[in-house]
Formats: structure tokens, sequence, C-alpha cells
């Protein structure tokens, strides 16, 4: 049960740091800030990859969870 509190902890924070980085981008755009858009899009950039990598270990629990039965 351990794995799955952390797994949620880290989706939750993955998807805030994706959300951060919209919003800096947004406000960007706002003010014609083009470092402040840069770093909104990495911050969206890096929460995305992230969150990518959370499902690449869903689906490898799963398959083991299958095969385990």
């Amino acid at each position: 049960m351990k794995g799955t509190t952390m797994g949620t902890n880290d989706k939750i924070a993955n998807k805030a740091e994706e959300l951060k980085g919209t919003a800096k981008e947004n406000l960007g755009d706002l003010t014609n800030d083009e470092e402040l858009r840069a770093e909104g899009r990495a911050d969206r950039m890096e929460g995305g990859v992230k969150q990518a990598g959370e499902k690449v270990k869903d689906a490898g629990k799963k398959i083991k969870d299958a095969f385990t039965d």
C-alpha cells in the first residue's frame, strides 16, 4: 500500500509542476516575457515527462501482477 501512496503523491506533484509551467507560460505570453515563457514551457514539459514515467511504472506493475497472480 505504501508504494501506491507514493505513486499517487508523485503523480499529484508532477501534475502540479505541469500546471505551474502552464501558468508561467501564459503569464509570459501576457507580459511578453520570453524568459518566463521558456521557463514555463520547460516546467510543463518536465512535469509531462515525469507523468509519462509514472504511466510506464504503472504499466510495468500491471504486467508483473498479471504474471504473479
